[in-house]
């Protein structure tokens, strides 16, 4: 799933005064997504991987402390400069359109919480390109999980505006790569994941979302209602417990 067609996207420049609380407070993606986008590839210390918009870095260092090489695309210099430093993870200015890499260069492209800001079928022939061989293309989204009441609670009140209702939809849907010509071997692996905030970390993960006001009778409202969340949720230690559905869906070139 996408943003409604409504929605302005603006992809490239809409996270640039959202990057600090983007690298601090959003999660991490689990060992058992990351596991399942390398099963079979071989050794990672000779993979080349794109990690096609790339934000602030987050899956590219779980994959560069496997032991990958990481070219990481993102077209945002905002994003980029918050991004934490990795010796193997290499930051360049590029689209999923448009990565810049060369022709049959990368065993592993990785869209991590991006896929949806793409033009699916100009990206995804783009990865074709760059792709070796028989290589790997893996998308991947910490999705929400209505399962969970603190999750529940958490995105009724942060999807409560005009724009977050129209981004009300999972971003994750259906497998992209289904039907899709060109790809082979299409799965899915899910998995969850459990992100724990104090205050801090809970407001800042609200504040990284593109939806979410930074000022206003709206922004006041959901601070509010979130501060209250997190008192009634928070344990004996000070943190509430988030919950994700981690969806990885694979295919490799034909």
């Amino acid at each position: 799933m996408t943003e409604s067609s409504s929605a302005p996207k603006n992809p490239t420049g809409r996270f640039s005064d959202r990057a600090e609380d983007y690298a601090k407070f959003r999660p991490t993606y689990p060992r058992e997504a990351i596991d399942a986008v390398l099963e079979g590839l071989g050794d990672p210390g000779g993979l080349l991987v794109a990690d096609v918009g790339a934000g602030t870095g987050i899956s590219a260092r779980l994959l560069a402390d496997r032991g990958t090489k990481v070219i990481a695309i993102e077209p945002n210099a905002a994003m980029r400069d918050a991004a934490e430093a990795h010796p193997r993870v290499t930051f360049v200015d590029g689209t999923a359109e448009r990565t810049g890499l060369s022709d049959q260069s990368a065993d592993l492209v990785l869209c991590a919480q991006s896929f949806h800001w793409f033009d699916p079928p100009k990206a995804l022939a783009e990865f074709r390109r760059i792709l070796k061989p028989d290589g790997r293309v893996a998308l991947v989204w910490n999705d929400r999980d209505y399962s969970s009441p603190m999750s529940d609670a958490y995105y009724k009140i942060v999807l409560s505006t005009p724009i977050g209702r129209d981004v009300s939809v999972n971003w994750a849907g259906e497998n992209p790569l289904i039907g899709v010509a060109g790809w082979k071997n299409q799965r899915q692996k899910f998995c969850t994941l459990t992100q724990r905030m104090d205050w801090e970390a809970l407001l800042g993960r609200a504040l990284s979302a593109s939806y979410m006001p930074k000022s206003g009778p709206d922004h006041e409202r959901i601070v509010r209602e979130l501060r209250e969340l997190h008192i009634r949720e928070a344990g004996p230690d000070g943190t509430a417990a988030m919950q994700y559905l981690t969806k990885v869906f694979l295919a490799e070139k034909e």
